[in-house]
């Protein structure tokens, strides 16, 4: 990217959110000029300084992109506009400073989706970087920086991008984004737990002025993602690249599976649904999805499959919403006939069918699969004798993992990696064909990144992390710091950065790569780099 357009979109960023108003009206001039008449009559001139949780885009394709926003000039009390639409102007260009305007519209903002705007734009050319901003009243957005896909098929020599999970608030502070906005990407993929739904107060380690309880109603909800939005390192990662996202549990509820909630005895089947249904709605609300993902009632359409020319195809999975319920009463525990039940499944038969038929017809070099639970085996347990598996993770569904497993060995399919959330730390695993035999053949790597902050401080060793690769040798890597994971991908090989902090419980952390892998066309296997990647 350009240095200097880079330091001057960050630097309007940073004014716009210290000086509000005032800087609104002054990058307005070129919306203003070209506000409709009745456009610009019907939006209040008082309204107070709307864009407090920032912009973000998502979901590149070849033509288009989804820029989004939401209006909350009172953000953690509702949001602070009142309930009627109110329309909202867009506008994408080719430079920051848009002289160089491509489109601009207007989009509605509801109420019934808490003032979020959802802009579906199109037209637009392959593999190129576009500046977007929104204007509501008088105010002005700070500006975001998006990239379209590239060519359906077209050939495709590079592509670079960061992927991050489990951003507890009260837990530290977002430096790994502050790095990431820095970072040279074409794009983030974000698996899950964008939010936590628990209680947050004044125990955790950022200063906070009131407790909030567990989440249950749609404003709590949304008073929760404004929490999370509102960090200025978050909203500058969002601002800098398109994003890629899927969900997890702590968007909804801790392991909830399909429509069981992690305690039935507190909560009814259908007390659960009504509140799967208002955590969907915050969850498309505050993410830059397509209208494709909008939720029907409990049901959200979050699957999905995103191609960038013939280097990499991503498939976004679901793991939550079709899987049965955790076998031996979750936890971790040693097999059973009810965790090896091998009719059970983590994806649902549609979806499941999905994936393999994607793969399957994939002509891409990479097959993604980004999802959020731990998909290698992991086992807990020290010895020969003894077997201790995650229930929540693919261990907990043994053979809907290996008929997965199964059809990678026997379509001979080229280059899947799985890329993976959810545990708080880092690993780097070889995929088996078949997990009992140590010599079967790999069928895939698997990269698990660690959280922003979930889980504090952390410390690179933990007291079994030699047990823990002596007892599962497909298991290359373990680390337990805070940070993300970076990718580059070629038409020869895949790398990944291990990028990891010190501490995230004050700010300013250093960034460092702790360690690189390296996988070669057609050779599932993890190569370590002797010396690690600069970051």
């Amino acid at each position: 990217m350009n240095d200097s357009n880079h330091s001057e979109k960050l630097n309007r960023r940073s004014f716009l959110k210290k000086a509000g108003q005032g800087a609104g009206i002054a990058l307005g001039v070129s919306i203003a000029n070209t506000l409709p008449v009745n456009f610009a009559s019907a939006a209040p001139n008082s309204l107070s300084y709307p864009f407090t949780l920032g912009v973000a885009s998502g979901d590149p394709l070849p033509d288009g992109v989804v820029l989004w926003t939401r209006l909350a000039p009172d953000p953690l009390n509702g949001g602070g506009m009142k309930p009627t639409p109110l329309p909202v102007q867009w506008e994408i260009s080719l430079d920051s400073a848009f002289k160089k305007i491509v489109q601009r519209g207007t989009e509605i903002s509801k109420p019934e989706l808490g003032h979020s705007v959802h802009v579906e734009v199109n037209g637009l050319q392959p593999s190129e970087w576009y500046y977007y901003r929104f204007k509501a009243g008088t105010e002005i957005s700070p500006v975001g920086r998006t990239k379209t896909a590239p060519a359906l098929h077209s050939q495709v020599d590079h592509l670079t991008f960061a992927f991050a999970s489990c951003q507890n608030w009260p837990a530290g502070y977002y430096t790994a984004y502050q790095h990431m906005a820095k970072d040279d990407l074409d794009l983030v993929i974000h698996l899950g737990d964008y939010i936590y739904e628990g209680t947050h107060n004044s125990t955790g380690v950022r200063p906070i002025n009131k407790e909030y309880p567990e989440i249950y109603t749609i404003d709590d909800y949304r008073n929760r993602y404004a929490l999370y939005k509102l960090d200025s390192d978050l909203q500058a990662a969002h601002a800098n690249f398109p994003w890629l996202v899927t969900n997890d549990d702590h968007e909804v509820d801790n392991n909830w599976a399909g429509d069981v909630p992690q305690d039935p005895d507190k909560q009814s089947r259908e007390a659960f649904l009504k509140r799967r249904a208002i955590a969907f709605q915050a969850y498309y609300e505050h993410m830059p999805l397509r209208r494709t993902s909008y939720p029907n009632g409990s049901s959200m359409q979050i699957y999905r499959r995103l191609s960038f020319g013939n280097l990499v195809d991503f498939s976004l999975l679901d793991t939550r919403q079709y899987r049965d319920d955790q076998a031996n009463g979750d936890g971790w525990d040693s097999p059973t006939p009810e965790s090896m039940d091998a009719s059970r499944t983590l994806l649902g038969e549609k979806q499941e069918r999905w994936l393999l038929d994607g793969l399957a017809a994939s002509r891409a070099k990479w097959k993604v699969l980004a999802q959020q639970v731990f998909f290698a085996r992991r086992d807990g347990a020290f010895g020969p004798d003894q077997q201790s598996f995650s229930m929540d993770a693919w261990d907990g569904y043994p053979g809907a993992r290996q008929r997965i497993l199964n059809f990678l060995a026997e379509k001979n399919i080229s280059n899947p990696v799985v890329l993976t959330g959810d545990v708080h730390s880092s690993w780097a695993n070889e995929v088996k064909a078949n997990f009992d035999d140590v010599n079967s053949k790999n069928v895939a790597v698997e990269f698990v990144g660690t959280s922003i902050t979930s889980g504090g401080d952390g410390a690179d060793v933990r007291p079994d992390t030699a047990q823990t690769l002596e007892e599962n040798p497909h298991i290359k890597f373990f680390s337990n710091q805070r940070g993300y994971v970076r990718c580059k991908l070629t038409q020869q090989t895949w790398q990944t950065d291990y990028l990891v902090l010190p501490y995230v419980t004050r700010p300013g952390a250093p960034i460092e790569t702790r360690a690189s892998f390296v996988v070669e066309d057609g050779k599932p296997s993890l190569l370590a780099k002797a010396e690690p990647a600069s970051v």
